[in-house]
């Protein structure tokens, strides 16, 4: 059970009316925002939670056993700290959410209900709308190696061990034209073909060290364009520098035929799948009828 400090409890029996609720994010850069529904800024565990930002959250409901709880938090992006570019960036990602509930004529009586996990986050024009996990979460996870056809390792990691820095497999271009989420390079000299599933990095301008997966490649006048899976939180300009490096589909074909690196596969290319499981016997098929064979 839990228990209310003495001086909260007090003012509940009373039947006072003046509880808000006060969010404070915890992000992985150590970076620290406190947030509230209330209508002015309240300090609470020492950081000053701002009532500006329109926060507003769902109804949540715990529940005994190990089912992931779920919530839901809205707000604006109107914080300096909490821009969209770091939303963009990641910045938030993994961030932990406690959420407390406080007396805001006495914001030093407060209560700790719980501490989330930030999940998905969508962006709304100006504002924004997040999900918060609970603990429980963590056992959704996947630990472990998995049992699939496909490659488990990341291409040019230790496991797979293929050599990145080849000439064939990585370049070094400028960036001719910028998009939503796509850039054009000039100059590239690998096959389009084999950069879906590779890297690119930014090695100069305002996004120099930001790295995302090439979704898809194609060759366009004045050079290769580069779809990514992720747009940039500062837009590289044309002439900044990146790198690029081929990807793979994780395939064992692929991965004997394009890298010679059957040995280091780390899949499992001769598990039988669904269909076999599905299959049934057909008549006249290489004598596979479901008879005896004699």
């Amino acid at each position: 059970m839990r228990m209310l400090p003495p001086g909260l409890q007090a003012r509940l029996d009373t039947g006072c009316t003046t509880l808000a609720t006060a969010w404070i994010v915890r992000r992985r850069d150590d970076v620290v925002l406190g947030f509230t529904d209330h209508d002015a800024d309240l300090v609470v565990d020492g950081v000053t939670c701002r009532a500006a930002s329109g926060f507003d959250a769902s109804a949540a409901a715990e529940k005994l056993g190990f089912a992931t709880a779920t919530a839901e938090i809205a707000g604006a992006l109107v914080d300096e700290a909490s821009s969209e570019a770091d939303l963009r960036a990641g910045r938030y990602d993994g961030a932990s959410v406690e959420v407390h509930v406080v007396d805001w004529q006495a914001p030093e009586l407060s209560l700790h209900l719980s501490t989330l996990t930030l999940g998905a986050v969508t962006r709304e024009g100006p504002a924004f709308r997040a999900e918060l996990r609970s603990r429980t979460a963590a056992l959704d996870v996947e630990r472990g190696r998995l049992y699939t056809p496909r490659c488990s390792a990341d291409l040019g990691d230790a496991r797979c061990g293929v050599d990145l820095t080849a000439p064939d497999r990585r370049a070094e271009v400028l960036v001719a034209m910028v998009g939503e989420a796509s850039l054009v390079v000039s100059g590239l000299g690998l096959d389009s073909d084999r950069l879906a599933g590779g890297r690119l990095l930014v090695t100069s301008g305002a996004a120099a060290g930001w790295s995302v997966e090439i979704a898809a490649a194609s060759a366009v006048t004045g050079g290769v364009r580069l779809s990514l899976w992720q747009a940039p939180p500062d837009p590289p300009a044309p002439g900044d520098a990146v790198t690029v490096t081929i990807g793979c589909d994780k395939s064992f074909s692929t991965c004997r035929d394009r890298f010679a690196n059957a040995l280091n596969f780390r899949g499992f290319p001769h598990m039988p799948g669904i269909d076999r499981i599905l299959s049934v016997p057909v008549p006249g098929e290489g004598g596979h009828d479901g008879g005896v064979v004699g």
